[in-house]
């Protein structure tokens, strides 16, 4: 049975076996993320904190990027899909961030959750395949791979760092504060 927290995030399990924590923990600062990110509108979602140029918008198309990138190209080794696909990256190695500003916080929101969604199933058929032992089918440059317990690692690590950003520039939009 999963813990809900008073800002609805699922609590990560407090004795679970290593899969069932990883995960939790992962769900756990996405759910921060949401948070941090929900009942905004446009100018909130736009709106950077002190000197900085990131935004929340931008924070959530680039994570929305993150979770493909990582689960289904990385680790599945499946190709981009759209938006992702059909951007130059050595031209604009920051689309995601520079175009947030252009998007309807609902279309960031569904980008992200669409994300989100297909990163979990993808998690969901690797561990069925291999468990988190399992590298990732694309390779480095220099023919290493991560496992899927370093995937997922990152990513809590991901969310976590983009969380302390999203604290602070919550408060900047409207003063909200918490974790």
């Amino acid at each position: 049975m999963t813990n809900i927290d008073e800002q609805g995030r699922p609590e990560p399990p407090l004795a679970g076996d290593e899969t069932a924590t990883l995960r939790g923990y992962l769900d756990y600062q996405r759910a921060t993320f949401e948070w941090k990110c929900s009942g905004l509108d446009a100018r909130g979602m736009r709106t950077p904190a002190a000197a900085s140029s990131m935004t929340l918008g931008g924070m959530m198309k680039h994570l929305a990027l993150v979770e493909e990138s990582w689960f289904s190209e990385k680790l599945r080794g499946r190709g981009a899909t759209a938006p992702w696909d059909v951007i130059d990256w050595e031209k604009d190695p920051d689309w995601e961030w520079r175009t947030a500003s252009d998007d309807a916080p609902d279309e960031l929101r569904e980008l992200w959750r669409r994300s989100v969604n297909e990163a979990n199933a993808m998690i969901d058929e690797a561990l069925s395949e291999g468990g988190v032992d399992q590298l990732a089918l694309k390779k480095w440059p220099d023919g290493r791979a991560p496992s899927l317990r370093w995937i997922l690692c990152h990513m809590i690590e991901e969310y976590a760092r983009h969380n302390g950003h999203a604290d602070l520039i919550r408060e900047t939009v409207d003063g909200q504060t918490g974790e």
